[in-house]
């Protein structure tokens, strides 16, 4: 054959074919630009300059893998939709004389134009636009804007190496997909009729179990801890549940519809029930998709722009107070009221207000619950056990209580007043050590420390009486060492300015290490603070906020395509019989509305689905959101509201340009 006839033919046979390649190619050029732009800004230098940066770099680099492993999954599933539309057009080549080994080349060089062209402008306008993404991620980690422009040559290579093997893949994957098929399963490639399936009522009881397991671990999960392991295997449950549902249930659903009467004979519902009736075999894969690639757009984007809109929250509960100091520094010694006077004198002396000071000592105890008695003796603890038995008991002196509270609360030497900040213990009487009080009061709410605040464990607050308390000092340093040891919680608020604030940090740091020298010791403590760690929060949540933006963008383009080629497919499959029942009076009006019958009958069943999955998973994601301090639970909840809302107008806009393609390729 002539030198470029395989290249004049591939161009002709995509331009031909520009209503399924068009979106195809856009779709890979996309891939390519996310994929570049994460990458370029997890190493880009200028991360490393700003406060958060790092784990910002941590978390981008992390969203790599998980692009990377969704365009080889998506790019490879898309590509199926193509060669099924090609296989007659292969199939004809094949019997007008060209060989497998000539539609192999015909392949190869279609392949290698699109790798080149997806790659080529992907990178173009990944190094186009990844300046602009590093500039507003400064803004919203709120750092230095840094000058220059930053291209990676590793980075391109990454690309370039990644996509490559991609399209290899794809390419192997479609010539073997010609050769194994004979020249007249090319040419009726597509149009395979299909026939009724069966209704698999057990399989479809199966999938509503599947299902139901699953929203019912989410639902009923009440422990932070519990929930880690529980999210995994509710998602595991649902999605299988939801393709045996869509699968079997779907044609459960339709035949039902059939056995109506009223509704089944009718002009458009008789021919919209009966087409998707032949063919939910191969259409309820497609659907299970939708719902699960519009579950994972949902849950990601509420659950990142919740995080970062709630972050000043999120400080508030990790950070009780604008500046916290942790001491386990026996308070006879005298250094704690050295430390926390030489604070304070210096706040004077600078003119720092110091607002809402609380200070109060602490034992912290890891146990396992075991009815009303607590285990604290790691030997006896039974680590095979459920992780959601293990609890954080705080015991805190009731003079401390009474001073900082404002009560004047009274106990004897066997009582206690308890303080949930999870599960609520309901027994009587609550036992540790040698020890067992009474339960004579319930807090509703408790002046907790930042770290306890965040603690994933559930935590019971116990106020016990001065004595008490010193005997469970002593028993706790002699049984546990300096894992019993009490702990002096010091912190305040103050309105300075940001640069007195990290003014006052530096000298507070100063200050531990000053006296620990006087003490002839390093100080058995550490310092906190609110301002010092918001822009590293910044740079946590800012990095997981731009990338769920990119997997959401990647999500969303990869539910539209399929929809798009979804109905693309349909419509070819669709057009004879319709231009049949066109030539015997079917008009043009009753045409659009089986259409539309047909499209809406199914095609806002997987948003409803997803709907469905999120309202379920609402109550573990919380679960999930406050293991790292997310509690706002209103907020989280309008971002859910919110997401879900954008998400279903871009789902109409989408159905509203599927359905007018459908009916331009079915008119006659």
């Amino acid at each position: 054959m002539k030198h470029g006839f395989y290249t004049r033919l591939a161009v002709t046979n995509i331009r031909k074919n520009r209503r399924t390649y068009i979106p195809y190619i856009l779709t890979c050029i996309l891939t390519v630009m996310i994929y570049y732009m994460v990458k370029s800004l997890s190493v880009n230098p200028g991360l490393g300059e700003m406060y958060g940066g790092g784990s910002a770099a941590v978390t981008l680099n992390l969203g790599t893998y998980v692009i990377a492993l969704f365009a080889f999954i998506f790019l490879f599933y898309t590509n199926s939709f193509l060669m099924k539309r090609r296989k007659k057009e292969f199939g004809v080549f094949n019997i007008l004389g060209m060989e497998k080994r000539h539609l192999a080349r015909v392949i190869l060089t279609e392949t290698i134009l699109v790798t080149i062209l997806s790659i080529g402008l992907g990178l173009g306008l990944g190094i186009l636009f990844d300046k602009a993404m590093f500039l507003l991620m400064c803004k919203v980690v709120g750092a230095e804007i840094s000058l220059g422009f930053f291209v990676s040559d590793r980075v391109i290579l990454s690309t370039v190496r990644l996509f490559c093997m991609i399209f290899l893949v794809i390419y192997l994957k479609s010539i073997y997909t010609v050769q194994i098929s004979k020249p007249i399963e090319l040419l009726r490639g597509g149009s395979e009729g299909e026939r009724e399936p069966k209704t698999k009522g057990f399989l479809a009881l199966l999938g509503a179990a599947f299902l139901g397991t699953g929203y019912g671990l989410a639902v009923t999960i009440k422990n932070p801890i519990a929930s880690m392991g529980i999210f995994f295997v509710a998602v595991i449950l649902v999605v299988i549940g939801t393709y045996l549902l869509f699968t079997t249930g779907s044609i459960v659903i339709l035949k039902l519809l059939r056995k109506n009467r009223n509704f089944y004979y009718q002009p458009g519902h008789f021919i919209s029930v009966s087409g998707m009736l032949y063919r939910m075999k191969q259409n309820a894969v497609g659907l299970a998709n939708i719902c699960i690639l519009s579950t994972m757009v949902l849950v990601m984007l509420s659950s990142t722009t919740s995080l970062m809109f709630g972050m000043e929250d999120m400080l508030k509960v990790r950070y009780s107070r604008d500046f916290e100091v942790y001491s386990k520094e026996p308070d006879a010694t005298g250094q704690n009221d050295k430390i926390f006077r030489k604070i304070e004198e210096f706040c004077e002396t600078e003119s720092i207000p110091v607002e809402n000071k609380i200070r109060y000592a602490s034992l912290l105890l890891v146990a396992e619950e075991k009815g009303d008695w607590f285990e604290t003796d790691g030997k006896k603890i039974d680590v095979t056990g459920s992780a959601s038995e293990f609890r954080s008991l705080v015991f805190v002196p009731l003079s401390d209580y009474n001073t900082e509270s404002g009560e004047r609360r009274t106990l004897a030497g066997n009582e206690a007043l308890l303080f949930s900040n999870y599960e609520a213990y309901e027994k009587p009487k609550l036992g540790v050590f040698d020890r067992e009080y009474q339960i004579t009061g319930y807090l509703k709410e408790f002046f907790g420390e930042g770290v306890s605040n965040t603690n994933i464990v559930t935590s019971y607050y116990l106020i016990v009486t001065d004595e008490e308390f010193e005997k469970l000092k002593e028993i706790s340093e002699r049984e546990l060492g300096e894992a019993g040891m009490v702990q002096t919680y010091y912190a305040f608020d103050t309105s300075a300015s940001g640069e007195e604030q990290e003014m006052l940090e530096e000298r507070i740091l100063d200050i531990i290490v000053e006296v620990g020298a006087e003490y002839e010791g390093n100080f058995n403590g550490y310092m906190e603070s609110r301002a010092g760690n918001r822009r590293e929060f910044m740079g946590i949540y800012g990095g997981l906020f731009f990338l769920g933006l990119f997997l959401g963008t990647l999500f969303i383009m990869a539910t539209v395509l399929i929809i798009y080629y979804k109905q693309i497919s349909e419509g070819y499959e669709d057009r004879e019989r319709f231009e049949i029942m066109q030539k015997v009076g079917m008009t043009q009006d009753e045409v659009k509305g089986t259409i539309r019958s047909q499209v809406l009958t199914v095609f806002f069943l997987p948003i409803a689905v997803a709907g469905m999955h999120i309202m379920a998973a609402f109550p573990l994601i919380r679960l999930l959101l406050a293991i790292i301090g997310m509690v706002n639970v209103k907020l989280y909840l309008l971002c859910t509201l919110g997401a879900f809302l954008m998400f279903a107008v871009l789902y109409v806009i989408i159905y509203s340009l599927t359905a007018r393609t459908y009916y331009k390729i079915v008119r006659r």
